[in-house]
């Protein structure tokens, strides 16, 4: 498979939404999405369908090669999201436009992708009144 197919396929499995933060990937000229490997390759990450998700830029920069992250409210060492292994809903929930951990993973990705930012607040709301989220 060539790498824009995989790009394709990866695209399509995560519907076209950022696998983090769900921000639809609508607006390709304004919004840039990535190719984004779950467990970076300096990990022994491998580029497979298995190991890849669809993230938003801003969330691939955030999360980098992370692995980990720390709980802002209890202060434990969890592992971040992995679109492959977890549920959204179980350790997310949106409320408004802000996205809220639910456990303790959810709230350590919410913190170190900074899903709440100002700037991302405004993309959802700008999205949500034109019903695009």
């Amino acid at each position: 498979m060539t790498r824009e197919a995989l790009r394709e396929a990866v695209r399509g499995r995560a519907t076209r939404r950022c696998e983090y933060c769900q921000l639809p990937d609508v607006l390709p000229q304004t919004l840039r999405f990535h190719l984004e490997h779950v467990v970076a390759g300096q990990h022994g990450g491998a580029t497979a369908w298995e190991n890849l998700a669809w993230s938003c830029q801003r969330c691939n920069e955030r999360k980098g090669p992370n692995l980990t992250g720390v709980d802002p409210d209890t202060s434990v060492l969890v592992h971040l999201f992995l679109p492959r292994q977890d549920r959204w809903d179980e350790h997310f929930v949106l409320t408004r436009l802000k996205i809220e951990g639910r456990t303790a993973v959810g709230r350590a990705t919410v913190w170190l992708l900074d899903m709440n930012s100002a700037e991302r607040l405004r993309w959802r709301d700008a999205l949500r009144r034109h019903g695009l989220f």
